[in-house]
């Protein structure tokens, strides 16, 4: 058996003639012995996707604890069950005795109903040598639902918003989101206040809202007075649930400071699927006294941890914060990260970053022709098992092997070769290989 990065081995056997070729894809094979699968303790929770509209996919961790006294190495993940999908980490991944690790498996429903599935997860540990590796894993069940876009528009939003404390003569704003999770339009009629020195903007009324769309609605707080302040925000629509109600509140106060953040935009650059980094920055409050109210992220993909509102510093106090990047696709994407305080000082920072697959690549070894007038190889890629198959080679290939490096995470590919004679004359396909390419 031979081994080539992260390649799987296939043999055929060669067929005789002039113009037959055998071919060879390599991988990575593991050996597990099943009477060993006793020295491996891992465990796994069942996930549970709930409800997930068609067409949506969603992403849920799922948690994997090493209850051994030794590290165990997880090299594979194989998840059964119509729409679901091991998205990340990259394998392999070492877990420590009485350790977890957080693994990400998606669901895609296809079709409305209840769907059932499985996540294998397979490690080995070693002891005492490299001649004494013992199997095992885990099989977690996995579980959702997939609904249609038929049932009616259903208005949410968050149920409470605070606008801080807010130096008097100042105002502060804040962004909410109204959500339509139906399956209709939803037309949003009205949005009534009930208390003093609110006011919302950004919506023009009446407002239609599509099936699954999100819109923002402003509200501002602006102070006549000193002390606590509340008031309740009514949204009245056609939704299934025609009134919906906010409880605000914030307070007016006399106290003046200036928050600054620092540094003022991250750059996280390209980050693996599924992979986290993160940076760290701080919040300074400068000429007076600053009550940090709340935090928000534009994009969930970027996460704010250590700073907890309502969060009081002092003149010149300073405290650190992480913010941290963990994509769930490829692409670039980016965030506003704002920190909202007594007074129009607000701060923000920006971030960035991109996820990225792994650049994945397929080597092919085949068997020389037996033919004494072959001048080169020519090598063909699938799809599909049954074809069609499409030469991938731009010139007829005087070697043994080939890499090919045009290939997509996630997918898997069928490979044949044939031989070309001196005259130009090519032979019939050789027997196929496949090629499973992981995620990401």
């Amino acid at each position: 058996m031979q081994k080539s990065g992260k390649k799987r081995a296939y043999d055929m056997s060669c067929l005789k003639g002039p113009a037959v070729c055998c071919l060879f894809v390599f991988a990575s094979l593991f050996t597990i012995s099943p009477s060993a699968y006793g020295q491996v303790s891992l465990t796994g929770a069942p996930v549970n996707f709930g409800n997930v509209q068609l067409g949506t996919n969603l992403i849920q961790p799922l948690v994997v604890t090493n209850t051994g006294r030794a590290s165990v190495t997880i090299y594979r993940v194989t998840v059964s069950g119509t729409g679901f999908t091991f998205v990340g980490p990259n394998l392999p991944i070492v877990v420590s005795s009485q350790r977890s690790v957080t693994l990400s498996v998606s669901f895609l429903p296809q079709t409305a109903g209840t769907v059932s599935g499985s996540a294998a997860v397979q490690g080995y540990a070693t002891w005492g040598g490299k001649y004494r590796t013992r199997y095992g894993g885990v099989t977690v069940s996995l579980s959702g639902s997939g609904f249609s876009n038929t049932n009616p528009g259903y208005l949410t939003a968050p149920p409470s918003l605070n606008l801080g404390s807010v130096t008097l003569g100042n105002s502060q704003t804040q962004m909410l989101t109204v959500s339509n999770t139906g399956g209709s339009s939803v037309t949003i009629s009205a949005a009534n206040l009930n208390g003093s020195g609110y006011s919302v903007s950004g919506l023009s009324f009446p407002y239609t809202l599509p099936a699954g769309a999100s819109a923002g609605l402003s509200v501002t707080f602006a102070p006549t007075t000193t002390g606590a302040s509340n008031a309740t925000l009514t949204l009245a629509s056609n939704a299934s649930d025609p009134s919906v109600s906010v409880s605000l509140t914030a307070s007016g106060t006399s106290s003046s400071g200036t928050l600054s953040v620092a540094p003022s935009s991250m750059s996280f650059g390209s980050v693996t699927i599924g992979s986290t980094q993160s940076q760290s920055g701080s919040l300074t409050a400068t000429g007076g006294s600053v009550t940090l109210s709340s935090t928000s992220s534009s994009n969930s993909a970027f996460t704010l941890v250590g700073v907890n509102p309502p969060l009081t510093l002092s003149a010149g106090q300073s405290v650190p914060y992480t913010v941290s990047f963990t994509p769930t696709a490829s692409g670039a994407a980016s965030a506003k990260i704002s920190f909202f305080t007594s007074n129009s000082n607000s701060a923000l920072e920006t971030a960035s970053g991109s996820g990225a697959t792994v650049q994945h690549t397929v080597n092919l070894w085949w068997n020389a022709s037996t033919s004494g007038t072959i001048s080169g190889y020519n090598v063909y890629r699938g799809a599909s098992p049954s074809g069609p198959f499409s030469k991938i080679n731009p010139a007829v290939n005087s070697s043994l092997s080939y890499s090919d490096s045009a290939v997509q995470s996630g997918t898997t590919y069928y490979y044949v070769t044939t031989a070309v004679d001196a005259s130009g004359v090519e032979s019939s396909y050789s027997n196929q290989v496949t090629a499973a390419v992981p995620f990401p």
